[in-house]
């Protein structure tokens, strides 16, 4: 059965010119990534880079005795390993998927070549690379200066502008990896959020009720990394109206999926 998402759902190849998009595409290939899907182990050579056009991946740090924390935070917007665009070999972070998507991906070699025959594609990845650091250092300041109610803020905003919708599969020991800290204060945590409408907090779920005010309670820890992100690529969130004409255009998908441009 042919995939019904386009490779153009990925924010990335969706900027890039027609002429460039066609050298592109047809190296492609299509890959469910469902909850868990290992997209590079640490300390593993990279074999592909995927753009995903679903899904929420999470750059991990692994320290010598096992202590793991998330280093980075990916979707639509961008690709993964970005270790990949400078031809490292290997990646020192794991890469794994948390909420299931779809993507597709380019082998190691392939990439490599359309950077080199495609300056557009190479300074686009280059700007992600970027990005992705830039919000790495914001994930370390936030880390050491913010409360964990704020850091919870953030990173529900974080996951919330890579997904349509406002409803987040995410489980509590998901989170607490995420942000280095025990199950227990993530509950309390969340609770928190709550209890100021913000979120509703389910099992295995978190629905944002009212972003707006979660943004203002975030304050100065979110905002920064995808300011940059926006001056460099684009939006980086899905607007409203984008989503209800994606979800009107769906209704008259065939059996048989869309074909890929």
């Amino acid at each position: 059965m042919a995939p019904t998402t386009q490779p153009r759902e990925n924010r990335l190849l969706a900027l890039l010119p027609e002429e460039v998009y066609r050298a592109v595409a047809p190296r492609l290939e299509p890959c469910p990534i469902p909850r868990g899907f290992m997209i590079v182990h640490a300390d593993a050579p990279i074999e592909y880079a995927y753009f995903p056009c679903s899904g929420i991946g999470s750059v991990i740090n692994v320290s010598p005795e096992g202590n793991r924390v998330e280093a980075g935070l990916f979707g639509r917007d961008g690709f993964s390993p970005t270790a990949a665009a400078i031809d490292a070999g290997i990646s020192i972070s794991e890469v794994t998927v948390q909420v299931p998507g779809f993507a597709y991906r380019l082998p190691q070699a392939a990439l490599l070549d359309l950077m080199r025959t495609q300056p557009v594609f190479a300074g686009l990845l280059h700007k992600c690379v970027h990005v992705l650091a830039t919000q790495a250092g914001f994930t370390a300041l936030s880390n050491a200066v913010h409360e964990i109610n704020e850091r919870l803020a953030r990173w529900i905003l974080m996951c919330h502008d890579r997904i349509d919708g406002d409803r987040l599969a995410l489980t509590h020991e998901f989170i607490a990896l995420m942000l280095a800290v025990r199950r227990p204060s993530v509950t309390t945590s969340l609770h928190v959020l709550e209890g100021k409408h913000f979120i509703r907090s389910l099992r295995g779920m978190v629905i944002v009720r009212d972003r707006a005010g979660l943004e203002e309670f975030a304050s100065d820890a979110y905002g920064k990394a995808e300011e940059e992100y926006e001056r460099l690529i684009g939006p980086l969130r899905k607007s409203r109206r984008d989503v209800r004409i994606e979800s009107a255009g769906a209704s008259f998908v065939s059996p048989k999926g869309r074909t890929a441009l």
